[in-house]
């Protein structure tokens, strides 16, 4: 794949290699909430072990569905204008690097989480906080696309990105699996933690809030800010309140311009929020309704990341050559059938 790209006209520096790679990096470090955290790991620990005693009659698995719709919801009233901050004030990189590092913060604290009931509402705050923190930090970084590709190769760089992601998933829920999981006793992985207390899981959580946060390093090092000068004028001194009127106004100079863009962002909305309940509650159904185990479900995760690879690769691939209404398209029938 090459990654020799330049960015457009005025947005940052000239791209290199490094650079292209330094930013996928991050992706590939994300792979720690996303997959060890969010869906395969924790989110299960805290279902299937936490909440196993919970008392009362909604269960562990509820709790965990409102917490993150609330979290979705704050992403949802969140993400658009603190974006648009972030450019205003021409700080996109200072908001992925506090974001970021907020987000691990959260996951090192998911060690004190354990295997009591008394525990599942520290685990479920620090959960859909590291939510709306990790897909605000999102907003940043992908936003960092177009100073990394060019409109002939941005599908190709965008692939990658998504395919480090999922490289990385693979990686470290094995790391997770053999040295922390696997087995059977009071005594698990290669490192043979007890699972008192549920000290192999919260362990997990610390290694991933490590590997996000080293991973994470090489983009705020080798991608440069994006200048100032290219900030919307109208948002660079607006207030939170304000902030809404100017996207409002960004919305309806769009709407009149390319009102296929703007049905795009509403079918998106719409989409991603389906895909997120399918990779968030995936493995909690897997252990809590069709009893397989915790560590067969990380194995399903590591088969499932290697066929997301391949297809990131294989679509951002696409994506350049024959656009991405299509294989947005493809991607989702398939998915359906």
């Amino acid at each position: 794949m090459s990654t020799d790209v330049r960015p457009p006209a005025g947005i940052g520096e000239a791209a290199t290699r490094r650079q292209v790679v330094a930013w996928g990096l991050w992706d590939w470090g994300s792979a720690a909430f996303n997959a060890v955290i969010l869906t395969f790991v924790f989110s299960v620990y805290l279902t299937d072990a936490v909440g196993e005693d919970l008392p009362g009659s909604i269960s562990a698995s509820t709790w965990l569905g409102w917490s993150l719709g609330i979290a979705g919801f704050l992403i949802a009233v969140l993400a658009p204008v603190t974006g648009q901050r972030f450019d205003a004030a021409g700080r996109r990189k200072w908001a992925l690097g506090v974001l970021t590092f907020a987000t691990v913060g959260c996951m090192a604290a998911m060690f004190f989480v354990r295997d009591s009931y008394q525990y599942l509402w520290l685990g479920l705050v620090l959960l859909a906080a590291g939510s709306v923190i990790f897909e605000l930090a999102g907003v940043p970084y992908n936003a960092m696309l177009r100073q990394v590709s060019t409109p002939a190769n941005i599908g190709r760089v965008s692939g990658f990105g998504w395919a480090m992601g999922y490289f990385g998933g693979i990686v470290l829920l094995l790391v997770c699996y053999f040295g922390f999981i696997s087995g059977d006793g009071d005594n698990r992985g290669f490192l043979g933690l007890t699972t008192d207390g549920g000290l192999n899981i919260r362990m997990v959580a610390l290694l991933a809030a490590v590997w996000f946060a080293v991973f994470a390093i090489p983009v705020l090092l080798k991608v440069p800010e994006l200048p100032r000068p290219h900030a919307d004028p109208g948002a660079d001194k607006a207030g939170f309140v304000e902030s809404y009127r100017v996207l409002w106004r960004d919305l309806r100079d769009l709407w009149s311009a390319d009102r296929r863009t703007v049905y795009f962002l509403v079918a998106s909305a719409l989409f991603r929020d389906g895909l997120a309940g399918v990779f968030t509650f995936g493995a909690v159904l897997a252990v809590n309704v069709y009893g397989i185990g915790a560590g067969d479900v990380l194995l399903f995760g590591v088969a499932a990341n290697v066929v997301s690879a391949l297809g990131a690769l294989t679509a951002g691939r696409f994506d350049d050559r024959i656009g991405p209404k299509t294989v947005i398209m493809t991607s989702l029938i398939a998915m359906i059938i």
